[in-house]
């Protein structure tokens, strides 16, 4: 597996992300040593949060919440997801795989952090592989935070605009990372801010994440991972790992999820599950001071 690594001044004088940037190289016998990055505030001996980004932004979406987190005394960790951020990107489509990506964070949480007694919040992608990690490991979870994302089967239809999304993807000739962040914020982005979600990506070359992601969802029953995730849904479904829903008001693509997982889920039951308003799919962007205190809240109970 061919591999590229973004130069680091490309992350020169972010926006509110001076964190410094770590680094855990995770040795697969199948890939190799793949590094992806992260970052981390908080006191290390806090209950752990692991923040699980999404398409096709990275770890500094989770910026104004890292230190409203650290603030309550926890343990705020924001991985870069393979193909993304700082983590090393490769450069193949083909490379990207849906149970690759679980692997991958899997074997970085447990493996090269060994993190216990975790809660997990999940957006977008984050949700797809974070719910996963928790059906096929809940030994390892406290809590589980959805916000904006779910878990697919392929035997529901995705939303029209995802489909949209997904079209406009494949047919770009020049993927604009930060006009694709921007469509989805109700707020509007400084020119420092998308600039910062361009910074991993120097040049198309670097996209395959990007490129790929939406491919990689199940739309069709019969599709690779379609098992796998009914699996989890299964075991979910059975947990009494407390769940909590925090989605947004103004998220068209996974607004319909929530009260299914309210529904489906045996944790949700009783909770009081937010909505946060006057934001969009990418509700870190919009309100993450206010989603900060409800996952510090929840956490802290």
């Amino acid at each position: 597996m061919r591999l590229l690594r973004t130069p680091e001044d490309r992350f020169a004088d972010l926006p509110e992300f001076d964190y410094p940037a770590l680094y855990a190289d995770i040795d697969n016998p199948r890939d190799g040593i793949v590094r992806i990055a992260y970052t981390e505030a908080g006191p290390p001996d806090g209950p752990p949060v692991l923040l699980l980004h999404g398409e096709p932004s990275w770890s500094f979406l989770y910026r104004k919440m890292l230190p409203v987190l650290a603030d309550a005394g926890l343990r705020a960790i924001a991985p870069d997801l393979v193909g993304f951020g700082r983590s090393d990107k490769p450069v193949d489509i083909a490379d990207h795989t849906y149970a690759r990506h679980v692997e991958w964070i899997r074997a970085f949480a447990f493996d090269a952090l060994d993190l216990r007694g975790v809660t997990v919040v999940g957006q977008d992608w984050g949700g797809l592989i974070g719910l996963r990690l928790v059906a096929e490991h809940p030994e390892r979870f406290a809590r589980v935070v959805a916000a904006n994302t779910g878990l697919p089967t392929g035997d529901q239809d995705m939303p029209a605009v995802w489909h949209e999304f997904r079209q406009a993807v494949q047919k770009a000739p020049k993927l604009d990372i930060g006009r694709f962040i921007q469509s989805g914020c109700r707020t509007k982005l400084s020119d420092e801010v998308r600039a910062a979600y361009d910074a991993p990506f120097p040049n198309e070359m670097y996209k395959a994440g990007p490129r790929a992601m939406p491919n990689l969802v199940p739309i069709r029953p019969d599709d690779p991972a379609s098992e796998a995730n009914r699996r989890a849904w299964a075991t979910l479904s059975e947990l009494d790992i407390p769940f909590l829903c925090a989605f947004s008001d103004g998220d068209p693509i996974t607004g319909g999820m929530a009260p299914v997982l309210k529904r489906a889920m045996k944790g949700a039951t009783g909770l009081d599950h937010p909505t946060v308003t006057g934001a969009g799919h990418f509700l870190q962007e919009d309100a993450g001071a206010e989603l900060g205190e409800i996952v510090a809240r929840f956490v802290r109970g």
